[in-house]
């Protein structure tokens, strides 16, 4: 939980992590938590019964093989519906299974997923293409988001496939054998973007792309870079020099865990749940099978549109994990994850609102839950949060085997009209937060200064937090708090709310705005590299926002490649953190300024 808008910002850390209780409560629930399929008289339980794993995966899931007719023409129906559908409700995953596929060009619009069925990405193989570009949209790709491909490998027609994305678009367990390029045809605009456990033969050409996070992968080379390029365990990357080139790089990725999929195990369906890895560098798979965990389909609910929350609990309940088949759930209590290792994984970006106010997803304190492939869209009754990683005050131990939450987005209006005081906490300690777009609407319907109201984004309590890839942008006031000991963030990249009336709409005290990422002045250890905070107040361009970041000033409070951006001089930062770094400039150009600090 988080404090209301009212209280004190600077509240001290409200617990010290206690083991010998986290510990305890861990056996607790790993002894509530253990599904019996019969009673001690060996009858079934009704339980059980109530809610029945595995099954076929729903309408919205296409799956090919080599010999499926004309797979070109499906792929290219379902793009010519989903190219431009920014904020449309349909959904779509296509599934490959392992073989070879000739002269594909695979498309990739809003709200499709493309991934191999394979357990390796080398099983499933194109020769051909798996493409975003922006011709929907004269040529800007910053508008490209929620859409994914996982697992596959390509062998591009032209030697270079284009992936122009920009947020919430992730590149996962891929392997190219050439370039990538991320920019659109003609080099428009993009603002991207997120690869993972990937690996590209050839060289990776951002061109246009403003910022963009490589973790865990291989590269052959990587062409320039414009505001914010950061790496961390990637075979190939240039060397740290920001902020000319602005190279962020770091040889390892401290901890980090893939995202479970969804693969074939011949003709049975199996999600892989790969291990936490320490001190990662490169993909999981270079050397064969990754090391995880196999869960057969039948023990999934596997989730369809329709589903109501009471289902979906109860499938928990009885011990089963969550597959969110593509589609729009609304729902009318919250989902509660409560079961240690519980899997909660979306495909086709698997949609969940909440219809009354509600919390769309909270996660006990307990170890090892993953939550992936999930967009959480704010309904128009405010709901105080959204989601919520461990209760208040949560307190065990979960270093061995941390809760992560991958390609989990959040959106607060766009869609229509939507309020959240807080989008997402994470009261746990040890979380891995591994690339989420958490978004207050800047366009599409149901948006304005009131009418989307949100004011904070990310709120962190807990100690030993650790975010790859932190994208949240918009909010009204803060958009990320941390007040948990020992937080780290590689690569964060944030844009200040445009709709912002006046110098008095932001005003936080004394100060001129809230910091797009504040460290609470009770923090002793936190650290963070490759962070961009960028400002457009359109409405008024003459907005002052007094600095980007906010942290005290601690021998263990430590960030590296700061920069602020004021796009076309719409608005200025007096500093980049605190009282450090000079002024941006300039109503004609986009100028900067960055700074280390201390």
């Amino acid at each position: 939980m988080h404090a209301p808008p009212t209280a004190p910002r600077s509240a001290p850390r409200r617990h010290r992590r206690s083991k010998a209780l986290g510990f305890a409560a861990l056996a607790v629930s790993l002894l509530m938590a253990v599904p019996t399929a019969q009673t001690a008289f060996g009858e079934e339980s009704q339980q059980v019964r109530a809610v029945p794993g595995g099954g076929d995966l729903g309408p919205n899931v296409h799956v090919f093989d080599p010999s499926t007719p004309d797979i070109q023409g499906k792929v290219d129906e379902i793009f010519k519906k989903q190219e431009s559908a920014q904020f449309g409700l349909d959904r779509y995953a296509l599934l490959f299974k392992p073989g070879t596929y000739d002269n594909i060009n695979a498309q990739i619009g809003f709200y499709t997923s493309i991934a191999g069925l394979g357990l390796n990405p080398n099983d499933t193989t194109f020769n051909g293409d798996v493409t975003v570009d922006a011709g929907w949209f004269d040529g800007n790709a910053t508008q490209n988001f929620w859409r994914s491909a996982e697992n596959l490998t390509l062998n591009p027609v032209s030697g270079t496939n284009r992936w122009a994305v920009s947020q919430a678009a992730p590149f996962r367990r891929m392997h190219v054998k050439g370039g990538l390029n991320l920019a659109p045809d003609g080099y428009g605009w993009a603002s991207g973007g997120y690869i993972a456990d990937s690996k590209i033969d050839g060289q990776v050409g951002p061109y246009s792309q403003q910022q963009w996070y490589t973790r865990d992968s291989s590269v052959g080379g990587w062409g320039n870079g414009v505001w914010n390029m950061t790496f961390s365990g990637v075979e190939g990357a240039p060397a740290n020099s920001f902020p000319e080139p602005p190279y962020t790089t770091l040889d390892t990725t401290p901890i980090s865990r893939e995202k479970p999929f969804l693969y074939l195990d011949g003709a049975d369906y199996k999600v892989f749940v790969p291990e936490k890895r320490e001190n990662a560098r490169g993909t999981s798979w270079a050397n064969g099978t990754p090391a995880g965990e196999s869960i057969p389909l039948d023990q999934f609910y596997v989730v369809k549109e329709g589903a109501d929350a009471a289902t979906i609990n109860a499938a928990v309940e009885q011990g089963l994990h969550l597959l969110f088949t593509p589609g729009v759930y609304h729902i009318d209590e919250t989902i509660n994850i409560d079961r240690p290792d519980t899997v909660a994984l979306g495909i086709g970006l698997a949609t969940i609102i909440p219809d009354n106010g509600v919390t769309a997803i909270k996660v006990g304190d307990v170890d090892g839950v993953k939550l992936a492939g999930l967009l959480v869209d704010a309904g128009p009754v405010n709901s105080e949060t959204l989601i919520e990683v461990g209760p208040e005050n949560a307190s065990a131990d979960h270093s061995a085997n941390p809760t992560s939450l991958q390609d989990v987005f959040v959106r607060i209006g766009g869609a229509g009209p939507g309020k959240a005081t807080t989008s997402i906490v994470v009261n746990s300690d040890d979380t891995i937060i591994d690339h989420t777009w958490v978004w207050r609407a800047d366009h599409g319907e149901g948006w304005g200064w009131e009418t989307n109201r949100a004011d904070y984004g990310v709120r962190v309590n807990g100690d030993d937090v650790l975010a790859t890839g932190l994208f949240v942008e918009h909010f009204n006031k803060y958009d990320v708090e941390w007040y948990g000991e020992r937080g780290r963030t590689i690569f964060f990249q944030n844009e200040k709310a445009y709709d912002a009336p006046n110098q008095a709409a932001i005003q936080n005290g004394d100060t001129k705005g809230y910091a797009a990422y504040r460290v609470d002045d009770s923090v002793k250890q936190h650290e963070g590299w490759g962070m961009g905070s960028y400002c457009y107040y359109n409405v008024d361009p003459t907005i002052i926002q007094e600095h980007g970041f906010k942290a005290p000033v601690k021998p263990g409070v430590k960030f590296h490649s700061l920069i602020v951006v004021s796009l076309g001089g719409n608005g200025q930062y007096e500093h980049v953190i605190n009282d450090v770094g000079s002024p941006t400039s300039g109503p004609d150009t986009i100028p900067s300024q960055v700074v280390n600090f201390p």
